[in-house]
């Protein structure tokens, strides 16, 4: 059973924007610094900060919410919305232990404010995670 595969990249999409604010105009009053990751991917890849913002929105609406989709969805417990929180801390610790180190944030972000942008980041991929959750809701309905 899978949710519906166009509802979750909305989701998906409505959810990084809710995270891209969250880290633009949030995260700097919990840390006291700017938390720029797709900067910081754009810096990484050579695409400037357009290019990352692209890489970043591109990972966020297409490839986190088809991994939703296909395999979170499936094998979580819970409501929807429950499913987009438990993908959310998923994707967070996927962030903190094998992105940020790769751009050279450090082991959860220890290069970029520590522990601060971490709970910063983790609040803001919990948003992203019921954004999709609740958008991409429950099963398609099956076809006759």
């Amino acid at each position: 059973m899978n949710p519906n595969i166009g509802k979750a990249i909305v989701g998906g999409f409505v959810g990084t924007v809710l995270l891209t604010l969250m880290m633009r105009f949030v995260a700097p009053v919990m840390t006291g610094q700017k938390m720029d990751v797709p900067g910081k991917l754009g810096d990484m890849t050579g695409g400037g900060p357009i290019g990352g913002m692209v890489i970043h929105f591109l990972t966020g609406s297409i490839v986190f919410a088809l991994v939703y989709a296909f395999l979170f969805f499936r094998f979580l417990p819970g409501a929807p919305w429950q499913k987009g929180l438990l993908s959310g801390v998923i994707f967070w610790l996927g962030l903190e232990t094998v992105t940020l180190p790769m751009i050279g944030g450090g082991f959860f972000g220890a290069q970029m404010g520590g522990t601060e942008s971490a709970v910063a980041a983790l609040v803001a991929h919990l948003v992203y995670g019921a954004a999709l959750g609740v958008i991409a809701g429950g099963p398609a309905a099956k076809q006759a």
